[in-house]
């Protein structure tokens, strides 16, 4: 349902070649089904124009509001047997949690879950919603020239500053050359492609992020975990509908990752191996460290997307504390993780000795498999402390052995440590 109320002059003097009209006092107000439940409403005021000869349509000296959005500039469209659109608008704010309503759902083992930010909203009519029509279709019969400016950008809760976009689309091949903003001090780009004009769409994008926070990302699509740091990623994905419920599911891609300064929280890597290693019976002690965190100063994966299950390869971390290499994979449906970590302990001991040298340099695997609220781990320690043991226990013994080659007894120690 819209509403709409104006006052306005018209000029009709070269009519019909020519007619314009100032629209002043614009109110308007629109509301039904996938609408937020306060519905759109706005009003500002701006110019507009019918040029016969060109069956041209101008919007000039836009100046409007969308609840707590606003935005100027202008527009045009040529009526043709397809229409041909030219827009080029500036946003103050543009509030898309006010405009938009997210459908998201993401599967878990028990079923569906809510995913993003949900809204109570008046449903679509049920003989609308069973109509199985194709996505983007619409793209077909028009072309367009869109370039977009805004200040700041509110999606999903996430904040978005100085954000451009340049996109055209040629009936049916949508083409987003530029796709960029800044948030949390980092920059997001994601460029990439449309294509409409076949039976299924095809949409490819090249995502770039440098510096952004991975923690707001991961609360705005209410995945549930703890995890902070500045991400940087360059990636290529592919898929057929443009939506967060969408590329859970049925996208692929590869992608590099690089973060720096992470947190993992309510999981403390270095203390888990230390600790491990007290109760064998492992004669060292560490340092008292209550926080249940692991830190690390940058890591770095190459990730893989396929139908909802991600794959880290050549995972590497380091800080002050430890060193980790590893790979995994992660189910963004059934939220599970299975990933084995390699994990050298550099800090955190108390005191120094042969063992702790030993532990300093040697990789101990720690699995962490699970639902992501609720992990598991198993650690591979007392293997390591019975290898080092027999380790020592060799060196002691060929060292005896070297010392006594000339007896009786060391020639066959020696013959016996050469079979082990």
């Amino acid at each position: 349902d819209l509403a709409l109320s104006f006052n306005g002059t018209v000029d009709a003097s070269d009519y019909p070649h020519n007619l314009s009209a100032n629209i002043e006092q614009l109110s308007w107000q629109l509301q039904g089904a996938d609408l937020p439940p306060q519905g759109i409403n706005g009003q500002g005021h701006l110019q507009t124009q019918w040029l016969e000869e060109k069956k041209q349509l101008s919007f000039s000296q836009i100046n409007l509001t969308a609840n707590d959005s606003s935005f100027s500039g202008q527009a045009h469209v040529s009526l043709l047997e397809k229409p041909e659109w030219a827009v080029d608008l500036k946003f103050g704010q543009l509030n898309l949690d006010n405009l938009l309503v997210q459908h998201d759902a993401a599967a878990t083992a028990k079923g569906d879950v809510q995913q993003g930010q949900s809204q109570s909203t008046l449903a679509r009519p049920v003989i609308a919603s069973q109509v199985d029509a194709v996505s983007y279709q619409g793209l077909k019969g028009f072309s367009a020239d869109i370039a977009l400016q805004a200040d700041k950008v509110l999606w999903r809760k996430m904040a978005f500053e100085n954000v451009s976009a340049k996109i055209d689309n040629q009936f049916g091949l949508l083409n987003i050359a530029q796709l960029q903003g800044k948030s949390d001090g980092g920059l997001i780009s994601l460029p990439g492609t449309l294509d409409a004009r076949k039976g299924e769409p095809r949409a490819v994008l090249h995502p770039r992020l440098e510096g952004v926070e991975i923690g707001t990302i991961l609360k705005a699509f209410d995945y549930p975990i703890a995890l902070t740091g500045k991400l940087s990623l360059a990636g290529d994905f592919s898929g057929s509908d443009i939506d967060a419920q969408a590329f859970r599911h049925s996208w692929q891609g590869q992608a590099h990752v690089e973060m720096n300064d992470t947190r993992m929280e309510g999981m403390n890597f270095q203390q888990m191996i230390q600790q491990a290693v007290e109760r064998s019976g492992g004669d060292v002690k560490s340092q008292q460290n209550l926080d249940n965190v692991t830190r690390l100063d940058h890591f770095v994966t190459d990730m893989t997307l396929d139908n909802g299950e991600v794959t880290l390869d050549n995972m590497a971390g380091e800080s002050a504390m430890l060193a980790l290499t590893g790979e995994g994979t992660l189910d963004l449906v059934k939220q599970n993780c299975d990933t084995l970590f390699n994990i050298r302990v550099l800090g955190g001991w108390d005191g120094e000795s042969k063992l702790i040298s030993f532990l300093k340099a040697t990789p101990v695997p720690l699995r962490v498999y699970g639902q992501w609220q609720s992990l598991n781990y198993s650690l591979q320690v007392d293997q390591l402390l019975r290898k080092h043991l027999q380790d020592e226990a060799k060196r002691r013994l060929n060292d005896w052995a070297d010392r006594n080659k000339d007896s009786r007894n060391g020639k066959d120690v020696k013959k016996l440590l050469d079979k082990l």
